[in-house]
């Protein structure tokens, strides 16, 4: 017979991953003194208002201009996808990719892909419990990649400072952007992948 690890008192520690005995409600962990729990507080509620903040700020970071390209005083605003079309357009295509990846593609799976997982966590899926936590794992490898656009335009803007001739700022869309990721990351920090596997005990009990 199979017991469940709570069933016997124990918890993995949240930091070091190490199996602890829960003894009391308050319990630390032996090996770092993090704090016990058998599933994170209020797990759902947090990540889906973290979801929802980072599907908001999604809207504006590709609306608004992520920077601003002075040329001889003249300035021209550049949004992600303009940016993407920019550097298609100039035959640098294996750039073009990587940004439209990492600036559109990885946010919006990771939005949707929460969702997915939340709405999981309440209704049984066909779906096996193993591949959709890889997919979680994926979600949270995948959240700092998408600040490569961030750290791109940061770079331009400290290189490319010719004065009246050239220059480049950052505007109003990076703000958004980094945003979005940084909620994204809290997002899937707070989800608890092990619900998963408790909505698919319940259906096996049913």
């Amino acid at each position: 017979m199979l017991y469940r690890a709570s069933k016997l008192g124990l918890s993995s520690c949240p930091c070091c991953q190490k199996l602890n005995y829960l003894a009391q409600p308050n319990a630390r962990c032996a090996r770092c003194h993090t704090q016990l729990s058998f599933r994170k507080s209020h797990s759902q509620q947090l990540t889906l208002a973290w979801t929802i903040a980072a599907l908001l700020m999604f809207i504006p970071a590709n609306i608004y201009p992520i920077m601003l390209i002075y040329k001889m005083g003249v300035p021209e605003a550049n949004t992600i996808l303009t940016g993407i079309v920019t550097l298609v357009k100039n035959g640098l295509y294996p750039i073009a990719a990587v940004i439209f990846l990492a600036s559109f593609i990885i946010p919006f799976i990771k939005i949707i892909g929460l969702f997915f997982l939340l709405y999981n966590t309440r209704r049984y899926s066909n779906i096996s419990r193993t591949k959709q936590s890889q997919f979680y794992r994926m979600i949270e490898w995948l959240g700092p990649w998408s600040m490569l656009d961030v750290f791109v335009v940061t770079i331009m803007a400290a290189l490319v400072n010719l004065g009246f001739f050239s220059s480049i700022e950052a505007a109003a869309g990076l703000s958004y952007f980094a945003l979005m990721v940084i909620f994204t990351m809290l997002a899937a920090h707070s989800f608890d992948v092990r619900l998963l596997w408790d909505i698919e005990r319940r259906n096996i009990h049913v």
